[in-house]
């Protein structure tokens, strides 16, 4: 009797163990074309997201979150932790000349850990496919917004290397959430990271399956894919919790770029506008929503005010996954899994934003042009003013100088396109035509 107590009870220890140890799932959801305007609690006045809102209230909201202004550079640099300089990935075009063979991306540094990673999604303007960056699974479209084949155009996606056409009444965002639980049903004993790639809310901006039938009004269209955005990522939720997967799984929410066009219009902030919009090297190009939501590990859900920059999240999910970090390339990022474990640790000074052939170093209250300009970010993201130079402005100046210096995006790869970021061969063709 003594001898199955003491068995039982090695049992139990050596199960506890064993669970205490298991690394944890990662899920990365980047939303398209948001910004700050479009979600709930950063006191957005048009759209309730209140899922997303959630994740905020019960995790860790930041407020000064940033990447590049346009989604193919912005995916490069989250993928990658290297600024586009290194990489080449300074406009839509010179992002698909990126090689797997010089650029290592987030899921071949946490297979080394042990994890089974999926792309579900927009690929974006990056180049070839998933699979040869490291991805074990995949669904991925052609495009940008895309949500429904129409008689005029058959929208074509690939599922693990099998070319697909989206069916009639196929919703793009939904097919994309059914194969999610397919992987996430298939992995719920392995490590997994989940790159969530949301159609929503990239133009053309059309009908939700929640719509009403006839609705045309623009405000009203892009209201009904902000709250089917948000209904897709309680759909996620309700997922984990029912695999049993929730209380060991970190999500990170996260808008790959600013508002973009007519939204970006009519967003407002607790009444107010933002400066600058998807694009621009003005704040509502680059400032984004990020969440992160990790039950048991963050023990003071709240706000944060610490600089976040989009190269951070490789050397974070390495640190978090217990993976070793690449050697062959600089990278650029700062890992912040202290902030989420409630660790003591030392929070960014500044971060770097770079689109086309135009950059800029940001401290939290300053910002350092390429053209040497110094702006007074006090009043952001509703305004952005050139600074009185005095002996203090000119100390702050001086700083960012230091650090723009040190990276010398000058001496890396410029861009061969106008220099706007865009798409370099349509810039080309417009001039011909013009």
């Amino acid at each position: 009797m003594k001898y199955f107590s003491f068995l039982l009870f090695s049992l139990l220890i050596s199960s506890l163990t064993i669970a205490q140890v298991k690394k944890p799932n990662i899920i990365f959801i980047l939303a398209d074309d948001l910004g700050i305007d479009g979600v709930g609690s950063y006191g957005a006045d048009l759209y309730k997201t209140p899922v997303i809102d959630k994740l905020a209230k019960e995790g860790i909201r930041y407020t000064n979150a940033y990447t590049a202004p346009l989604c193919g550079p912005s995916r490069a640099l989250i993928l990658s932790g290297r600024y586009a300089f290194r990489t080449g990935a300074v406009n839509q075009d010179m992002t698909r000349e990126m090689l797997p063979t010089v650029e290592t991306f987030m899921p071949s540094i946490l297979k080394k850990a042990g994890y089974t990673s999926s792309m579900i999604g927009k690929w974006g303007q990056l180049p070839l496919g998933p699979a040869e960056f490291g991805f074990d699974d995949y669904l991925r479209f052609f495009g940008s917004g895309v949500y429904e084949s129409s008689t005029e155009k058959k929208e074509k996606y690939v599922l693990n290397g099998k070319d697909l056409v989206l069916k009639p009444n196929e919703y793009m965002p939904d097919l994309m959430h059914d194969h999610m639980v397919d992987f996430l049903s298939s992995h719920k004993k392995d490590p997994f990271y989940l790159y969530y790639s949301l159609v929503h809310v990239h133009g053309e901006i059309i009908a939700t399956p929640d719509s009403k039938p006839g609705t045309t009004d623009f405000k009203e269209l892009y209201t009904d894919n902000i709250s089917y955005m948000d209904k897709l990522v309680g759909k996620l939720i309700k997922t984990l919790d029912s695999l049993k997967l929730r209380d060991n799984t970190m999500i990170v929410f996260f808008g790959d770029n600013g508002t973009a066009g007519q939204a970006s219009v009519i967003g407002r902030v607790n009444g107010k506008k933002l400066i600058g919009k998807k694009g621009t090297m003005q704040e509502g190009g680059s400032l984004v929503p990020m969440i992160v939501n990790w039950p048991g590990v963050i023990k003071k859900p709240g706000v944060s005010t610490n600089l976040i920059d989009a190269s951070d999240f490789l050397p974070t999910f390495a640190e978090i996954a217990g993976a070793p970090l690449p050697t062959n390339n600089i990278l650029d990022g700062t890992s912040f899994a202290y902030q989420l474990k409630g660790g003591k640790g030392t929070p960014r000074d500044w971060i770097f934003t770079e689109l086309g052939n135009d950059w800029y170093v940001r401290s939290a209250n300053w910002k350092l042009t390429r053209s040497g300009d110094l702006y007074d970010m006090r009043k952001a993201p509703f305004e952005e003013n050139l600074a009185v130079m005095d002996e203090k402005t000119l100390q702050e100046k001086q700083k960012l100088q230091a650090v723009m210096d040190k990276l010398n995006p000058a001496g890396g790869i410029l861009d061969k396109g106008d220099g706007s970021g865009r798409h370099a061969t349509k810039t080309k063709a417009k001039q011909k035509n013009q």
